[in-house]
């Protein structure tokens, strides 16, 4: 049987871990039976799945180049959009304006 490329990042090198498929080189897993409508995959600090239109709390403080103050800890990040890219998420930050973050730093509510 021949598994599918990678779907993130196309490396053939793509194993089978229970139910799920891993990707050694980007470390994506996902579900084969689990069929995505936009292919657009984002998940939260948690791996939680992200959606537009969520809500979500930023989980550790982080620096803005060109700001005078750091974004922190608890911050809720209302109505985010999610985005192709190193950076998956734009939003609107009060007190900040418009910016783009991390999947990563993020929990959803």
């Amino acid at each position: 049987m021949s598994l599918p490329n990678c779907p993130k990042c196309n490396s053939e090198y793509v194993y089978e871990d229970g139910i799920l498929l891993v990707c050694p080189e980007c470390a994506y897993e996902w579900d084969p039976n689990e069929v995505e409508e936009d292919g657009l995959v984002v998940l939260d600090s948690n791996g939680t799945k992200l959606s537009d239109g969520d809500t979500v709390t930023v989980i550790k403080d982080l620096k803005v180049k060109g700001a005078p103050k750091d974004i922190k800890q608890g911050t809720r990040v209302k109505n985010i959009r999610l985005v192709e890219g190193d950076h998956n998420i734009d939003c609107k930050i009060d007190g900040f304006g418009a910016m783009k973050l991390k999947s990563e730093f993020v929990k959803k509510l």
